[in-house]
Formats: C-alpha cells, structure tokens, sequence
C-alpha cells in the first residue's frame, strides 16, 4: 500500500456483499431457505411485501450460515488488515441483516464496529450514506464498495476505494472525483463459465442416441440430425439444473474437498448471474425443441426437469430414493431420445438402463462415503442420508445392480425381437463376460479409493474402460 494512504481520515468504512465477500448474503440466505422448506419457497416474496429489511430478517431467523465458510476477498482482506495495523477504525457497513454481519465480524476480528440492516432500516445506498454521515460527518470517512447502491455512499466519502466492481461502475466514481483505489481479481473467463454449465456432463446424453444404435438406424440422415439437435436442447436444460443445484449446495460444496472449487462455491461467478443464466438456458431448450422436434420430446424434457428439481431440493437426501432416482435420471435420456426420434421404446432397453445405472450411482455414493470415513468420519454425510458404516452394504447392492444389468442382457440374447434384428444373435453372448469385468473392475477400483465420484467421467477417461467400450461394439456388429 501507498504512505499516501496513512493521510487518508481515520475511518474505513467496508462493504461485505460484492466487496469483502465475493457473494450475496440475501442470495445466499433466500437459496437456503428454499433448500430448507421447498414447500415454503414462495413465502419470502410475501416477507418482501413488508420491505427489504423485513425479508432479511425473517430469512435470518430461518437459516443459519456457516460465515467461516464463505468465499472472502482476500485482496479486501489484505487492504483491510494494512490499513488496521496503521491504527486506522475499520467499520463493517452492510446491508446485510445485523446477525450474519455480526457473525462474519466474530470470525474476521477485522472491525472496531458493525453498521448493519435490522428490522427497520435496510442499511444500503442513501440509508447506509445517512447511517456514516451521521456518525462521522459528510467527508469524514473512506469507503470501500462495488456496486451501483453504493455511489451515495463514496459521494459522501472523501476517499472511494472500488473492488471488483459492477458494469458501469468505476466510471460512475471517476466523475466524483474522489477515486482513490481500484481493486480488480481476475475476471472469469469462458473456462469457468464451462466448468459451471458442467459441459462435460452433455457426454451422458449421448444415451439419446442409444434407441437409433438398438434399432440400426445410425445411417438415417434425417434421424441423426433430429438426434444431434435433441442432444444440444437437452444439454442445455441438464446445464441450467446443474447450475440450480450449485446454487442450492452452496454451502455442503463449500463443506467438500473438492467441491469447495466450484465457480458458485468459491466466489469466482456471482450467484446473480448464475440465477439470471437459468431461465435462459431453459428458455432457448424448450423452444428449441417445440419448434423442431415432435411435442412428446417436451414432456421428456419436463420430466426430466422435474425430477431434477425434486432430486436436487428432497431426493439427493432420502436413503436409496437418490439412487434410484439417479438411475432413473440415466435412463430419462434414453426416453427423450425414443421420443425425440419417434422410435420403439423397449423392455429390454429400459430394463438393461436401469440396473446399470442404478450400480454406477451407487458407486458414485460408495467414493463419497469411503472419502468420509478415510478422513475418520462416523456421523451422516453431509446433504445425504447415509453413514460410513453402510459401505458393505452399498457395495453389495451395487454390485448385485451390476450383475442383473448383465443378465438382462443375457436374456435379450434369447428375444425373438433380437432374432429379427441381428443376423448372429449368439455373438452378443461375448458382451457378457467383458461386461461383467468391467462392473466388477469398476467396483474394485471404487473399493480401492481409484474411483473418481462420477464413475461416468471416470470411464471415458479410462484406458481399459474405453477398450471395453470399443470391444462392446465390435461384439454388436459382428452380430448385425
């Protein structure tokens, strides 16, 4: 820091949301809220009848925040605790609701006092300008903000210190003429936007294109169109999901060794522009797909949907019905695809799609829980229904998923439907055995601590799991 800075006056006053915090609390509480009491979703909109401060204090008392956990600006930080150890009275003004504020206070021990919203007054723009006028007088402190509430505030201020600011912003303050700092990280660029929309997730809706394998039509042009395009438009609805999800496992993310990275959980995209994102990518895929593809693929994508929703705020945290549900997610694709290209849905498919799912998202819990108990855990995982301890059991019943997978597909051998379509049925019978060593493979690697926790991504990253793949196909057109 500059030695102009010790001549700046005696108090600093800081912003939390968007500038010591790279977050929102009001977002941060209302998301969850919702997470809590689905049921009760809509009620803040009636708290927001009463005021903004109203709203934020019932949230308050409905959800607790783990402050210790929230993604901290450590440039703010770093600018905070300089101007500190220069004997200067660092102020918490916020318009946050007093509690949180309070607790962030506690657990920084930056601030000599906390200025913030209560019942009455939503201490943000001209209410947190008035609120440090009258304490320290007009030019009688220094601000420290980011966003577009706070120009009252640095109009009153003699010195405006900006970080990371909002569109239109930095200029806005320029024109008062008191600029006197600029604090910006590092922008996210279209990387991180990607990891968000989880791109690499769109590899499982290639199961839509699984019906036009099973009934050889590959080589319809026409068909594989429609299935490439129902490929995108279901992308982008799985992609606006994921984002929802993030957004309502902020804090169980922020809680995992690896899941605490995410663009959402760290701080690194804002929570309103992942909000803002979602409607839009629902939007553009289900006009997409009532404009293009026939209206039963629609109701595939709303199922789909909803089930996700329900998944991601009850599901994911009911003992086995997040399994199940995980597997019935898997198999959804492959519905949306029959449909999309208005082919046969068969047993057989479903039956197969079921089981094999159902195994691979049990391991994807037995790599979560065997992380918990590698790192001495013994209670309830966090956001799940399952304890350590139930790992024999998981494991079992993954694996038995597995091995039923395998005979169904040894009975689809045997289907008078399967005579018609291939020439040499009995060849299949040689996708058995390399089936069976890749279920039993993929367990004993999860057992081993080797699984990454989406057995998915793991398999298409995975030398001998793409060689069984390749082998896998080879066995179904030697038999065509």
């Amino acid at each position: 820091m500059s030695d102009e800075l010790s001549a700046h006056p005696n108090v600093l006053a800081v912003d939390l949301d968007g500038t010591l915090l790279r977050s929102d609390l009001l977002l941060e509480s209302g998301l969850a809220f919702i997470r809590k009491a689905p049921l009760r979703a809509l009620q803040p909109l009636m708290w927001l009848i009463s005021g903004r401060a109203r709203l934020k204090a019932r949230l308050a008392e409905e959800v607790a925040l783990d402050v210790a956990m929230l993604p901290y600006d450590r440039q703010t930080i770093d600018l905070l605790e300089a101007e500190r150890a220069r004997g200067r009275e660092i102020v918490l003004a916020t318009a946050s609701y007093r509690s949180y504020a309070d607790q962030v206070a506690d657990h920084l021990r930056l601030f000599d006092r906390v200025m913030a919203t209560d019942r009455d007054t939503n201490l943000s723009s001209g209410n947190k300008r008035d609120a440090l006028v009258r304490e320290f007088g007009e030019k009688g402190f220094d601000y420290v903000g980011n966003s577009l509430h706070d120009l009252p505030v640095w109009a009153a201020a003699r010195n405006a210190y900006v970080v990371n600011p909002e569109p239109g912003v930095e200029s806005r303050v320029r024109a008062l003429g008191n600029l006197k700092l600029v604090i910006k990280g590092d922008a996210p660029g279209l990387g991180t936007w990607i990891r968000a929309l989880r791109i690499h997730q769109w590899l499982k809706n290639a199961l839509i294109f699984v019906p036009l394998l099973s009934s050889h039509r590959l080589g319809d042009l026409a068909l594989f169109g429609d299935g490439v395009l129902a490929f995108l438009l279901f992308g982008l609805c799985a992609s606006s999901v994921y984002l929802l999800n993030d957004l309502l496992d902020l804090e169980d993310d922020r809680h995992h060794a690896r899941k605490r990275h995410r663009p959402f959980a760290s701080g690194t995209l804002s929570i309103k522009a992942g909000l803002a994102l979602i409607p839009v990518l629902l939007a553009v895929a289900f006009l997409g797909a009532a404009l293009v593809l026939p209206w039963p693929f629609i109701f595939a994508l709303v199922a789909y949907y909803g089930l996700t929703l329900a998944y991601s705020l009850i599901l994911k945290r009911v003992m086995m019905l997040d399994v199940v549900t995980l597997a019935l997610l898997y198999t959804s694709r492959i519905v949306a695809g029959t449909l999309a290209l208005e082919l046969t849905l068969t047993f057989w498919m479903l039956a197969f799609s079921v089981f094999m799912f159902l195994s691979l998202a049990l391991v994807k819990r037995y790599a979560e829980l065997r992380d918990a108990r590698m790192a001495g855990t013994s209670e309830k995982t966090r956001g799940r229904g399952y304890y350590p301890d139930d790992l024999e059991m998981i494991s079992s019943l993954g694996a038995a998923a597995g091995y039923c997978a395998v005979l169904v597909l040894a009975l689809y051998i045997q289907d008078e439907g399967t005579v018609e379509l291939y020439r040499h049925p009995q060849a299949i019978w040689l996708a058995c055995p390399l089936l069976l060593f890749w279920i039993s493979r993929t367990w004993l690697l999860t057992h081993r601590g080797q699984m990454h926790d989406d057995p998915v991504l793991f398999a298409v990253k995975d030398r001998v799991s793409l060689t069984i793949g390749v082998l896998f196909g080879a066995v179904f057109w030697l038999a065509a």
